[in-house]
Parts: C-alpha cells; structure tokens; sequence
C-alpha cells in the first residue's frame, strides 16, 4: 500500500486528513474483499452475505432469508438466487429455526468460516496488534468514532 503524494497547498485540517484516510482504507478493505471474492468464484453480494452470517452467529442471532436480502437490499429472487448460490458452494446451510421450529433460518456453514478465515485472518491478526497498543480510553475513542461513521453512512440514501 502506498502513500498518495501530497496535495500542493496547505495542509488539510486534522478531521479531513482522517476522514481522507479512512476512505483510503475502506478502499483497500474493498479491494481485499474482492481479491477474496474472485479467488472464490463468488460475488461481491456473496462476500457480504457471509459476512454478515458471521456477524449474525457471532452475536447468536438467527437469519431468515428474507432478513438477509433486506440486510443486503436484494429482492426476494435475488435473494433466493444467493442462497442458493451459496449453498451450492457448501457456504451456508438453510436449517429450521430454534426458537420457531416453522421458520426457515440461513446459517453459515464452518467450511465458509475457514476459507474466511484462512484469506482474512492475517489482517485480523494485525489489526488486533495495532490495537493492543492503544489504551481504554483510545480504543473507546476509536470505537466511537468508527461507530458513527457507519451509522452515518448506513443512514446516508
């Protein structure tokens, strides 16, 4: 990764210059994704699909189809068409729920986890180590800040 060169002029004030850098990272965490996706033979939207399967069974959740197309902003054939996709490919698995033994759920299956986790796991690794050098109070800052930008971006249509 290289470092753009520096505008002519004066310098950008302190909040630009990060709100610059955080859009040149959200870049190359897209092109890193997508590396991911073509290695794969997958689309971008099946990239997000497991991401976001992830994040679901991390936090313990259940995924209907119908939540993950909204999550995702397909229509119900786009997202039926994913699913599919995906569970062609061993991804995900549809499954009765838990809670509602009517309710079908999507869930990721852990082949899925691995392949993530062999292709991501050594940005997560340094990124968890640039982290550790940060104290309470600069990781609360952080988190506070990445949080409202993606709250922002997410209400931003």
């Amino acid at each position: 990764m290289s470092t753009p060169p520096a505008p002519s002029g004066p310098a950008p004030e302190p909040e630009l210059e990060i709100v610059h850098l955080l859009r040149a990272v959200a870049v190359e965490l897209g092109l890193h994704s997508a590396r991911f996706a073509h290695r794969n033979g997958m689309h971008a939207t099946d990239v997000r699909a497991l991401i976001a399967l992830m994040d679901a069974r991390r936090a313990g959740e259940e995924t209907s189809a119908g939540r993950l197309g909204g999550a995702l902003g397909l229509n119900s054939a786009g997202t039926t068409a994913l699913v599919d996709r995906l569970e062609r490919a061993g991804l995900v698995r549809r499954v009765r729920g838990r809670q509602d033994r009517r309710r079908v759920v999507v869930e990721v299956e852990d082949r899925a986890v691995d392949l993530g986790w062999a292709f991501f796991g050594p940005l997560i690794e340094r990124s968890v180590e640039l982290l550790r050098g940060y104290d309470d109070h600069q990781l609360t800052a952080i988190r506070d800040f990445l949080t409202g930008v993606r709250e922002a971006a997410a209400g931003a249509e």
